[in-house]
């Protein structure tokens, strides 16, 4: 066996018992056998630690090791540590691959090169029917991983399809790999990709089911909560993208909104805030008078955040710009 394999798959487990042999057929049945499997074991209370080393014992490319911090972030690091491949992919406990997952990801990686990430289309599965909210964002995603425009949408949603995606060791490097220490930490970690240039490389298969129960972590952990979403979508806007030399315009009053102005508030940064509430036009909130969309007449050499979320509104919203030609990610956001 290759003491130095090509991939390294880094997988935190955490009380998946139910779906963790599964998990494991899909990866040990792989078309493209050159890897290991470093699966961390954070503190499972059920019968996860006893499958992983099972599979183990029968395949010397699954190694398991306890979790020595605690959350998936110190997993992800600590497997990271254990690696040695020169091609890094991620896997989640509950989930399934497809058979031929790591040989398109690796192919299409090495056919680009360092300085990209591959990726693969992703679809929901669950027992119970799935809410419209999975179905528009698995739809919404895979429209811009088999186009390759992922980064396009970085403000508005993750990305980055976790744990569907493979790149070189060094650029993950280039990338921090695993060491700040933000929730959501997939979400960060496009931040990442997208702040150091890596190029999505387009993809038209599914390469990757994300099982959908009512227990998964992404569902239930405070980590995980929109809010979490909306802080890291605030910092990397203030660090990479806002002009000081614009005047900021926030859009909608909705709880994003609100959330929003109180980010905004907090770092005492001057915008004008527009809504199509009749009811909140002309009102403060947070000390912020509310103004009507008519204000933006009078605005010039603006940046706006959108927290609209009315997908009809959206599309108003977007000829707007578009008739202006302003541009996306520079001199708009969309923040849903």
């Amino acid at each position: 066996m290759n003491s130095n394999p090509a991939i390294s798959i880094l997988m935190p487990v955490k009380n998946t018992a139910p779906f963790l042999f599964e998990c494991l057929e899909s990866v040990i049945k792989q078309t493209e056998t050159d890897f290991e499997l470093i699966a961390i074991d954070d503190h499972s209370t059920d019968e996860s630690h006893s499958i992983l080393n099972e599979y183990s014992i029968k395949d010397k490319r699954v190694k398991v090791f306890k979790n020595t911090g605690t959350g998936i972030i110190e997993a992800l690091r600590l497997a990271y540590s254990k690696s040695s491949g020169n091609y890094i992919s991620r896997m989640d406990a509950d989930d399934v691959m497809s058979l031929d997952k790591l040989a398109v990801l690796k192919s299409n990686l090495t056919a680009f090169g360092s300085g990209h990430i591959a990726l693969g289309k992703v679809k929901y599965f669950s027992e119970k029917p799935l809410g419209s909210g999975f179905k528009n964002y698995e739809l919404w995603l895979n429209s811009l991983i088999e186009k390759g425009t992922n980064f396009e949408g970085i403000y508005k949603e993750c990305v980055i399809p976790s744990p569907c995606w493979m790149v070189y060791r060094e650029d993950l490097e280039k990338c921090q790999a695993f060491y700040p220490n933000v929730y959501p930490e997939d979400y960060d970690l496009a931040f990442r990709f997208y702040m150091e240039g890596l190029k999505a490389i387009a993809c038209s298969k599914v390469l990757h089911h994300w099982r959908d129960y009512s227990t998964r972590t992404s569902r239930t952990h405070v980590h995980y909560a929109d809010h979490t979403f909306l802080d890291i979508k605030m910092h990397y806007f203030l660090k990479l993208a806002y002009d000081v030399a614009k005047h900021l315009v926030l859009w909608g009053a909705g709880d994003k909104g609100k959330k929003a102005a109180k980010l905004l508030i907090a770092q005492n940064i001057k915008f004008t805030w527009i809504c199509d509430n009749p009811k909140k036009i002309g009102k403060h909130i947070y000390d912020q008078l509310l103004h009507p969309f008519t204000a933006l007449d009078s605005i010039e050499n603006s940046q706006s955040i959108i927290t609209v979320a009315n997908l009809i509104a959206q599309k108003e919203i977007r000829n707007y710009f578009k008739e202006r030609n302003l541009i996306s990610n520079k001199d708009y956001f969309f923040f849903c």
